[in-house]
């Protein structure tokens, strides 16, 4: 396996692996002085990421209704917490559009719950914005930087 970087100039046809979870592969950083550099790191890899979006998929957290979004956190959060213990540590914005999914699953249980917001999808994205920026500890993937936009 070749690892390549800024100082392995040669190419080789196999540069990625997948480990654990993690893909390693060349990627752009940053050193401390602000100077961009191509560096070999691991990040969540794609079969990971599909495995866990279809985990939120199975939840199927639109036909909860009749929980409150406190009981929602309650139940979700242990294996979001999970999720950002383990993958979180290496770029943790691989984990970004995952979360982006979980508050579009947000965001239509929201429009099913309340009547105001049935059909609004912009609106229903703007009542939990508002939420995520009064509460922001109540689900673990908001106070890890992936908040809904707060609208009005």
């Amino acid at each position: 396996m070749y690892c390549k970087d800024d100082n392995r100039r040669a190419t080789y046809p196999n540069v990625e692996f997948n480990f654990l979870g993690y893909e390693f592969r060349p990627r752009g950083s940053k050193n401390r002085f602000g100077k961009c550099f191509v560096n070999f790191t691991p990040a969540l890899s794609p079969k990971a990421a599909k495995s866990m979006r279809s985990e939120i998929r199975s939840w199927r957290i639109h036909l909860m209704s009749d929980k409150s979004i406190e009981d929602l956190s309650r139940i979700f959060n242990p294996v979001l917490r999970g999720w950002i213990n383990y993958y979180g540590s290496y770029y943790k914005t691989a984990l970004y559009p995952i979360f982006d999914q979980l508050n579009c699953s947000l965001k239509k249980w929201a429009m099913r719950k309340y009547k105001r917001l049935r059909g609004k999808r912009c609106r229903a994205g703007h009542w939990l914005g508002r939420i995520a920026s009064h509460e922001p500890g109540l689900f673990v993937h908001w106070s890890f930087g992936a908040r809904p936009s707060a609208g009005r």
